[in-house]
């Protein structure tokens, strides 16, 4: 089937990030003596900068500055130590080549969401940055993508938000049972099981 599109989310779908983002998370903490728990922003990655930091009881007027500065730390701090997850690159190549269009719709910042992907190697079709949860619908609707794979329920309600069918992978912060319950329609063990299930998916179509 040609012409279909497939969205993915980044963070904990095609990669993990989480080290150099308590490193970042710790960096910046040292620099400004706020109270900013790397550990724990690690293991919740999902939401956007800015909703950490209100999180965390930063100061409202210093969170653009906030966001700013861990934007900037991030190529030194975050790239290097970045690893892609079991199957991200075979995924997004079974979606080439049954002839589909692929997708990035993060929450990160585009910028340094462009790093992550030139460091694989991986070439998507569009990167979209700074978008979450429903959000992520206006671009997925907008690029025609009929599938949205992520880890995370804002993924699940971005995905629905499109009348995407929402595919999601526990290799995140939550669990097959917590992705179905937010309303996913499938869920993958991880990556490795994608290139399958499309394969299925467009033979149903």
């Amino acid at each position: 089937m040609e012409g279909f599109a497939v969205g993915f989310d980044l963070d904990m779908t095609l990669i993990d990030p989480r080290p150099g983002m308590v490193a970042a998370m710790a960096a910046l903490a040292e620099e400004t003596g706020l109270a900013l728990d790397g550990e724990y922003f690690a293991a919740n990655l999902g939401p956007p900068l800015d909703m950490i930091f209100r999180g965390f009881e930063a100061p409202e007027e210093r969170i653009p500055w906030l966001v700013d500065r861990f934007r900037a730390l991030y190529p030194d701090i975050v790239i290097p130590s970045t690893v892609a997850l079991p199957g991200a690159g075979d995924a997004l190549a079974a979606v080439r080549e049954a002839g589909g269009r692929t997708l990035v719709v993060t929450g990160k910042y585009g910028p340094n969401a462009a790093k992550h992907l030139a460091q694989f190697g991986w070439q998507v079709d569009t990167l979209v940055g700074e978008l979450w949860s429903t959000a992520k619908g206006e671009a997925l609707r907008a690029h025609g993508a009929s599938v949205y794979v992520g880890d995370h329920e804002g993924d699940v309600a971005g995905a629905h938000a499109a009348n995407a069918i929402a595919v999601g992978v526990p290799t995140g912060p939550r669990t097959a049972e917590q992705l179905l319950a937010a309303g996913a329609d499938v869920v993958l063990r991880d990556l490795t099981e994608f290139p399958m299930w499309l394969k299925v998916h467009l033979s149903n179509l």
